[in-house]
């Protein structure tokens, strides 16, 4: 019979706990067992992962590890798991290392051979993908828009070709900006999700397009943290547009290679080469024949 204890917490690993986004009954009971049972956890602000503690009735030694002091910190959060402690990373809220220095973290501990393991729990933008109504089967997490000018005009370049949904995180006194440059970039007529308050008492989605969004929140002051789920563009399709060289299976592989279905390729290439999807399907068929 094996004896071993599920889950035990082993000395030298860096364990990634997911922290509830807004309702505390998130928290998995795993979670709760590494974060009661680690030799110190890392935080990106104590007081906050401290009243979490104290409303679950654990006390651990805390340490910072946030954006300012992500180097220094990581090296002795390093140091340590080396000599055999055993440490657990956490943010305010959501999943380490997503939009996070843990990201940076999790790289030195690779570097190093240190092992790291993820507790699963809550993430604020797979929760607003889901609950916004559009495509899910293939999108793409953008974080935080650039603050730059130039960076941040060449990111709503880059995503007005994007033919994924796209998600991003927003901050509510940014978040009229933000949805100005959007439609600029992208046309007021793009569907947009405006996630916020994920998980509490009050939580909202907004479903909408770009236009909309601008004129109700012309009059509507932003509350909240936001994410932001965008329509990918139905006309970028990967950059392939009608006078495209390739040939149409070429234009198909291509798709697929995206991550597409083949009907979902065959239709992508149809549209994006201006012929009817049976040719585009004929040709593709004679051509794989043909091989």
């Amino acid at each position: 019979m094996n004896t071993e204890e599920k889950n035990k917490i082993v000395g030298g690993m860096l364990y990634l706990v997911a922290t509830p986004i807004g309702n505390l009954a998130d928290l998995s009971e795993r979670a709760i067992k590494v974060l009661g049972e680690v030799d110190f956890i890392a935080a990106e602000d104590t007081r906050n992962t401290l009243r979490l503690l104290s409303s679950l009735g654990i006390s651990r030694p805390l340490v910072s590890y946030h954006e300012h002091n992500k180097h220094e910190a990581g090296e002795r959060i390093a140091a340590r798991l080396k000599s055999g402690e055993s440490c657990a990373l956490v943010t305010d809220a959501g999943t380490p290392a997503i939009s996070d220095p843990g990201e940076e973290l999790v790289t030195l501990c690779a570097d190093m051979g240190i092992p790291v393991t993820s507790i699963p729990g809550a993430c604020a933008f797979v929760t607003a993908l889901t609950l916004s109504a559009l495509p899910t089967r293939r999108f793409v997490f953008e974080g935080f828009l650039p603050l730059k000018k130039k960076e941040r005009r060449e990111r709503l370049d880059a995503l007005k070709r994007e033919s994924r949904t796209f998600i991003l995180h927003e901050a509510p006194h940014k978040l009229k900006g933000t949805l100005a440059d959007l439609s600029e970039a992208l046309g007021g007529d793009r569907r947009i999700a405006l996630c916020r308050e994920l998980t509490k008492l009050n939580e909202d989605v907004m479903r909408t397009t770009l236009g909309e969004a601008v004129a109700h929140y012309s009059v509507h002051e932003p509350r909240g943290e936001y994410v932001l789920v965008l329509d990918g563009s139905e006309t970028a399709e990967a950059q392939i547009d009608s006078e495209s060289s390739m040939s149409p299976a070429e234009t198909v592989a291509y798709y697929e290679k995206s991550g597409m279905t083949k009907n979902e390729a065959v239709k992508a290439a149809a549209k994006a080469l201006g012929l009817p999807r049976n040719e585009v399907y004929k040709l593709t068929i004679r051509t794989e024949e043909d091989k």
